[in-house]
């Protein structure tokens, strides 16, 4: 009996070990994809998508970034990602402890408004929204940060509100106690204490600014400060008017991904931690 429990018991491990070296490969392959074909010229690309390039030489990938300005980008993108995210935390992060510690019927319909703001998508609103920013005069890199900030409150305050639930109010109330005011209760007591979901909400965020095209085409467009998505893009334009440019494609992408990818591996512990303990305690 005892056997044939330990030989069903590792039968499943097996089958289970297999299913989930399937999905990391099924993953990781396009990522690898994208690798191989960064050091290959157009016609090895089409020749032989798939295989190692013949010698991996990184002359596609120098000349990728010089086309997409690389640097330049590369610092616009970074500085948009950076205040649209550090404005993301700090209100959403403020909202949530309010509307958790001032329960009201007022802050309960304000917490349901950004949890339903959830379900909107931004396509249904974008026009009246570039249109209203137009003519504000925010058609612009600040105007994109103020609206990436408004887009990414409603899911990062019901990450915020899940996780500020379990802090305990005694801390704040010897706080307050001890004669600390309400911002001190929040930055030097609250705060400290939602590390793991204020990372998580820093990658969340990261990624999707990072790599978003659709707003900064429609509020930055072709403008002397064009975000790492939009440099790859005019740039496949400009090359691909007699066919697709794969040697500046492939290379250009890779380097555009490579330093969001490396944040979100340095993080990714957080992530899991963060959400889990927001949805268990919302």
């Amino acid at each position: 009996m005892k056997e044939n429990y330990f030989l069903k018991k590792r039968i499943g491990l097996f089958l289970v070990y297999a299913a989930l070296s399937l999905m990391a490969l099924y993953t990781l392959a396009p990522l690898w994809f994208l690798f191989v074909n960064s050091f290959k010229g157009q016609a090895e690309i089409i020749g032989d998508p798939l295989g190692l390039p013949e010698r991996f030489d990184f002359q596609y990938i120098r000349r990728a970034m010089g086309e997409i300005h690389f640097f330049k980008a590369l610092g616009v993108t970074a500085m948009i990602t950076a205040v649209s995210v550090g404005l993301i935390v700090l209100v959403s992060s403020m909202a949530a402890w309010l509307m958790v510690r001032c329960k009201t019927r007022i802050s309960g319909a304000l917490f349901m408004i950004f949890v339903a703001a959830m379900l909107i998508p931004f396509q249904a609103i974008m026009y009246p929204l570039i249109q209203f920013f137009d003519g504000l005069g925010l058609k612009n890199t600040g105007g994109l940060i103020l609206m990436y900030g408004g887009f990414g409150l409603s899911m990062s305050v019901f990450l915020y509100h899940g996780f500020v639930k379990g802090v305990p109010l005694g801390i704040e109330e010897a706080a307050f106690i001890d004669g600390c005011n309400v911002f001190q209760i929040f930055f030097m007591v609250v705060m400290p204490l939602l590390k793991s979901i204020t990372v998580t909400v820093i990658v969340l965020n990261a990624m999707w600014i990072w790599n978003d095209y659709l707003l900064p085409f429609l509020v930055i467009g072709n403008s002397s400060n064009k975000t790492l998505v939009l440099e790859l893009y005019f740039a496949r334009i400009t090359a691909g008017q007699f066919g697709n440019p794969w040697q500046l494609i492939f290379p250009a992408v890779f380097v555009s991904i490579i330093p969001i990818v490396i944040v979100f591996l340095f993080l990714q512990k957080f992530i899991v931690r963060g959400i889990s303990d927001g949805a268990i305690k919302s």
